[in-house]
């Protein structure tokens, strides 16, 4: 098939890659991942510095080229188009605005590198009204907030209708509080526009706020892709569990395991006990696995017949304080409504209907 020959795009996707490798030195930041986007959704690649969620960013924009694999966008093969003809645009962490242009100009400098149609002035208008920027077309970039910059460089990315919305970790740099405001305005930017944005971060707070659906990468491979509340509850592996939010990790080996309708279950032998919980799949007897608890599903108690445990850390966490304690070898994390000293005894209940049994490793 010629290289820019149109396919057929899968129903509901914008964007296909297959096989993506590419390697820096002996390094390989990405190491064959396939990865479908859907059209309409924020998706979000979420993993640790030097996992590859950038450069994929960079192969989608044509700033990289992959060393093997395949990316189709909205039916179009784009092995070999320049990043200019690709219908994306980028937002980059340092939003790389021109200080000598006003806020109307670096938006129309887009319009300068391509054939738009209509009037140009209107075009700039309605970029900058859609994130909230009308007013402030006369000023310069450094006449605005870090975050005023931020919209004004999405304006610039949106102005030329692209299929597609690239941004890498264009929050980064922002206090936290702007970072939260931002948030809720490039979501509610991104449902008004209604094309597929693609984000990068290392946040996990920030990708679930934003995402539809987060891709959670490591070493170059995605472990996991989900939706934030099935990540959340159903990591597929250790590492997901213990990089998506606050997680106590227990050893374990599976005993048995089974299949109803709904779900794979597990039967685990741990320090703690034997628990038996739904499972992720592909679980065999004997294997290494974790029990993953979370905070919430623990809580202090007085009962006779509760967990005993040695308070060792203590955090504040603003309305509560998040309880270390240790429990015949295992580190078990609660949430409590007053403090504890560390040293303290105390006794701890599970919500064992609230168990997840997943891989040891990955």
């Amino acid at each position: 098939m010629p290289e820019h020959t149109p396919v057929k795009p899968e129903a509901g996707l914008i964007l296909s890659a297959r096989g993506l490798v590419k390697s820096y030195g002996k390094g390989r930041a990405v190491d064959g991942v396939d990865l479908d986007i859907p059209e309409r959704a924020f998706t979000t690649l979420l993993g640790p510095s030097g996992c590859g969620k950038t450069t994929i960013l960079r192969m989608i924009a044509g700033f990289e080229t992959p060393d093997a694999g395949s990316l189709v966008l909205d039916g179009r093969p784009l092995k070999g188009v320049p990043p200019e003809r690709r219908p994306v645009n980028t937002v980059f962490q340092s939003y790389a605005l021109f200080p000598h242009l006003t806020v109307f100009q670096n938006v129309a400098f887009s319009l300068t590198l391509r054939r738009g149609s209509g009037d140009p002035s209107s075009r700039v208008k309605r970029a900058l009204d859609a994130v909230h920027m009308g007013d402030f077309g006369a000023r310069y970039p450094h006449q605005l907030s870090g975050g005023q910059q931020q919209r004004v460089a999405v304006a610039r990315a949106i102005i030329g209708e692209p299929h597609m919305l690239l941004l890498d970790e264009p929050l980064s740099a922002l206090d936290r509080k702007m970072r939260g405001h931002l948030q809720i305005e490039l979501k509610d930017l991104q449902r008004r526009l209604g094309i597929a944005f693609v984000y990068v971060t290392h946040d996990q707070d920030e990708a679930f706020a934003l995402s539809d659906i987060v891709v959670v990468m490591n070493k170059g491979r995605i472990v996991q892709k989900a939706d934030p509340l099935t990540l959340y509850a159903r990591p597929a592996s250790a590492f997901v569990a213990d990089f998506i939010g606050s997680a106590s990790l227990v050893s374990g080996k599976i005993l048995t395991t089974s299949r109803d309708e709904m779900q794979a279950n597990a039967t685990l032998e741990t320090p703690l006990g034997i628990v038996q919980a739904p499972a992720v799949e592909g679980l065999e007897s004997g294997a290494d696995a974790m029990l993953v608890i979370r905070p919430e599903h623990l809580q202090v108690s007085t009962a006779p017949s509760a967990l005993r445990a040695r308070v060792q850390h203590v955090v504040f966490r603003g309305d509560r304080f998040l309880i270390e304690a240790e429990s015949h070898g295992c580190l078990l994390r609660v949430m409590s409504d007053t403090a504890l000293d560390p040293g303290t005894d105390i006794g701890l209940e599970h919500d064992r209907a609230r168990a997840f049994i997943t891989h040891a490793e990955g």
